[in-house]
């Protein structure tokens, strides 16, 4: 696979849906502006720390929605038009999901 795909492909998104990510992306800045109030009002490590625990799942379900548009879309699309190499790119990004 060649690394540079990834700045040739592209992907498009119905207005609708562009509008759903980023909501959900301007929910995730809000919760990191909030994050950085609770430090600068010295909030309790605790709290601090669950609301980090809600932006990764905030990170987690936005990542899923996009895997799930991905393979539905693109991969499909793809593997109908024997692009098999799309696999390979598919592998590497369980792989990166798992990582951690």
């Amino acid at each position: 696979m060649e690394k540079d795909t990834c700045c040739i492909k592209k992907t498009h998104r119905t207005e609708t849906e562009k509008k759903k990510i980023n909501n959900r992306i301007s929910r995730i800045e809000g919760q990191l502006r909030g994050i950085k109030r609770m430090i600068n009002e010295d909030t309790y490590c605790n709290d601090i720390l669950i609301q980090l625990s809600a932006i990764e799942s905030s990170i987690r379900s936005l990542s899923n929605h996009i895997l799930e548009n991905h393979l539905y879309s693109c991969v499909t699309r793809d593997l109908e038009n024997g692009k098999l190499e799309t696999l390979d790119e598919v592998v590497e990004l369980f792989k990166r999901f798992n990582r951690g």
